[in-house]
Formats: structure tokens, C-alpha cells, sequence
């Protein structure tokens, strides 16, 4: 029995853990969670699946839910309620799928905390890569990648030698404006952006798959996650997203992972490994001869600008990294409120990676000053607009 800390359960990714869980309860159990705005959905899943502790946002939901539930169950709230959740003692693993730069302190006090996890969280990576994965060696913590690409290439390399890798392969349906071209995409609705063609995600990854900057968040995560230069990175647009990624070897092999677009699939996978669950004889098998075609091509770096900038920042590393991801937060925002055009969201990510000084090897506290100064810096650009 693995017990799973969950943090972001009311979430897209939160939603379909819950999933695997509640179809493996002999092999899982959900014993922590926090809960982000969706006070409703937090609410039916505490009384669906009883779990000890509970995080919620606010102090003021915190009040109202112990007077709502037994006493057997424990609320927190804020941050440090996060981090709770995060550490609880009875936790084996903790799957972390916020959204965002907040995920960043939970997932290290876990790996503190000697937690298995799982990360469905690439802000961590991208903001704190080096701290994170030196605290995870250090501590001996295993990080299982829950991204479906990731999740796919980390599949892929079981049983295989570092050294015999040639390159990585991470594949990108191109999201919802993946045939349209840049004068096309000028008057683009907020409605538009968010009707992607293959996966069912949250707002803000919705928008950045339409941006490519999801996928380039994603680059920078693979770098940390598999231990390899950005000269050993590709991107391949594959608009079907059946296969997940790949890996080339040295002898010019190249192991493809498969499968139907399920985000269930690499969260069991977190959840099973080094072993596998079987999964529910109602789910959509994989069925090439139905598919008949599978299509691929080289991404435009003119068309899809924030796939650049996240190879840039990734190279030049620092806190560069944590400047693109801030600027990047803020800007999908902005445009999720009104505030800004679709196309304004790359130029103003752009403006501020120029404008940003870089410190190399940063600490954990300068990090989150310059993921600060950042916001507010953006959300000023942002007014002004």
C-alpha cells in the first residue's frame, strides 16, 4: 500500500490521480491533499475519500470545514499548510501538480523529508532545477516524472545505459493554434486558446501548449530530470500525440513510448513503478489501425517564439529560468483576464528576459526574490497595456 500526499487535488492532474487512485484501492490511498479556489470539489472529495490531512487556502475555508467535518480529519491553510501536506508522516510519496512557482518549496521539504516524488509540477524544475536535484541526490529521493513526455522518456530509458544516449525526443501536438499562422493568431479569443484538440488540462497549461511555451518549460525540466545538455534535446511536432517521446541511442535505435492521450497513464506509472497496475478494462486501448497515419514535423522557432526563449533561458541557466516562468505566469494571466492580446503574452516575456541581469548558481532565497521582482515588474507592463 503506497499512502499519496496530493497537493493540487481539485486541479486537472489532481482530478485523474484521484482516478487511480479510487481504481487501486488495494495499492494506494489517499491519506493528505490541498485544495486550491474549488472549495465544492474539495469538499465531495473529503467526504469521497476521508483523507487525515487537509490544506486549503484560505483561513477563513479552514474554519468552515472543521466545523463541516469530523475531528478526525485535519485542516491547515496557506503555504505552510502546503508544506503539511507536503511532509505528512504517513505519506510514502507526494504528487505534486499545482500550478506554478508555488509548487517549488512543497516539493523540496519533501525530498527533505526523505518523500518519493512524483512531478506533475514542472515550475519546480525550471525555477530551481540545480537545488532541487541536489537535494534530491543528497537525500537519496527518488523524482518520477508524471508529465507525459517525461513520463515517456523516463519508460523509455529502463534498463538502458546513460552513456548510450544519443539524444531526447520531446513530441508537441502544437496546441490549439498549431496550423494557424502568426497573422492569424492576432484577434484570437480567449475561448480559442483554450480548446486544445488532444488533452484535457487547466487553463493556464492550456495556454501555454497554444504558446509552445509548455513544451519549452518542459526542455528545461529535461534537462534536470535526465542529466543532459540542451544540445541533446529535440522537439518534434505530432499533432495525434500518440507517440508520448522518444529517446535515440548511440547505434541509431530509437525507442518510441505509446499510447492514447491519457494523463492517467504516467500517474499510474508514478504511482507503480518500477512495476505496472493494470488499468481499467473501461479505458480507450491504443488502436493504430484505426489512427492509420501519424504526422511529424520540425517546429518553427519564427512561429513559435516562447519555444526559443525557453532554450535560451535553459542555456544560459541561472535565474534566467526563473525570470522566463515568472514573466510567463503573469502574462498567461494577464491575457486570461482580459488584459492583453494572445501575441502580447511572447512580447512581453521577451521584453523581460532582455532586460533581466542573470546570477548564476543562485540560492533558494535569491530565486524567490527575483520570482517577485519579476511579477511585479510584468504585472506593471501588463497596467500599462
Amino acid at each position: 500500500m503506497k499512502k499519496v500526499s496530493l497537493l493540487g487535488a481539485t486541479g486537472s492532474i489532481g482530478q485523474q490521480t484521484l482516478d487511480v487512485i479510487e481504481q487501486h484501492p488495494e495499492k494506494l490511498q489517499l491519506v493528505a491533499m490541498s485544495i486550491g479556489e474549488n472549495v465544492t470539489l474539495g469538499r465531495q472529495i473529503i467526504q469521497k475519500f476521508s483523507p487525515k490531512l487537509v490544506s486549503v487556502k484560505s483561513k477563513e475555508t479552514c474554519e468552515k470545514f472543521k466545523s463541516e467535518f469530523s475531528s478526525n480529519i485535519r485542516f491547515v491553510y496557506g503555504d505552510e499548510g502546503l508544506i503539511e501536506v507536503a511532509t505528512y508522516d504517513e505519506a510514502t510519496i507526494v504528487l505534486n501538480s499545482v500550478v506554478g512557482s508555488v509548487g517549488l518549496l512543497p516539493t523540496l521539504r519533501a525530498i527533505e523529508a526523505k518523500k518519493t516524488i512524483a512531478l506533475a509540477n514542472k515550475e519546480t524544475l525550471v525555477t530551481a532545477g540545480h537545488l532541487v536535484m541536489d537535494a534530491a541526490n543528497r537525500n537519496g529521493v527518488p523524482i518520477l516524472p508524471v508529465d507525459s513526455e517525461h513520463s515517456a522518456i523516463f519508460q523509455c530509458l529502463q534498463g538502458e545505459k546513460e552513456k548510450n544516449v544519443e539524444k531526447i525526443i520531446l513530441t508537441a501536438s502544437g496546441g490549439s493554434f498549431r496550423d494557424r499562422t502568426r497573422e492569424e493568431l492576432e484577434n484570437v479569443t480567449i475561448e480559442d486558446a483554450l480548446n486544445h484538440p488532444n488533452w484535457s488540462m487547466g487553463a493556464k497549461i492550456t495556454i501555454d501548449s497554444a504558446t509552445m511555451m509548455n513544451k519549452g518549460l518542459e526542455v528545461i525540466e529535461a534537462h534536470w530530470l535526465f542529466n543532459l545538455p540542451y544540445e541533446q534535446i529535440e522537439v518534434l511536432l505530432h499533432k495525434e500525440s500518440i507517440i508520448h517521446s522518444m529517446v535515440e541511442f548511440h547505434d541509431s535505435s530509437v525507442i518510441a513510448q505509446l499510447g492514447t492521450p491519457d494523463m492517467r497513464v504516467p500517474i499510474q506509472y508514478a504511482f507503480s513503478y518500477p512495476d505496472r497496475f493494470p488499468m481499467a478494462a473501461s479505458k480507450e486501448r491504443l488502436r493504430l489501425w484505426e489512427i492509420g497515419k501519424l504526422h511529424f514535423s520540425k517546429p518553427d522557432f519564427d512561429r513559435f517564439r516562447c519555444l526559443g526563449f525557453a532554450f535560451h533561458a535553459g542555456k544560459t541557466g541561472g535565474t534566467l529560468p526563473t525570470v522566463l516562468n515568472a514573466a510567463n505566469e503573469e502574462a498567461v494571466s494577464g491575457f486570461l483576464n482580459g488584459k492583453i492580446s494572445f501575441l502580447q503574452i511572447e512580447e512581453i516575456i521577451e521584453g523581460t528576459i532582455e532586460k533581466h541581469d542573470t546570477v548564476q548558481h543562485p540560492s533558494l532565497d535569491i530565486i524567490q526574490e527575483v520570482d517577485q521582482q519579476t511579477r511585479v515588474y510584468v504585472r506593471g507592463l501588463i497596467e500599462k497595456k
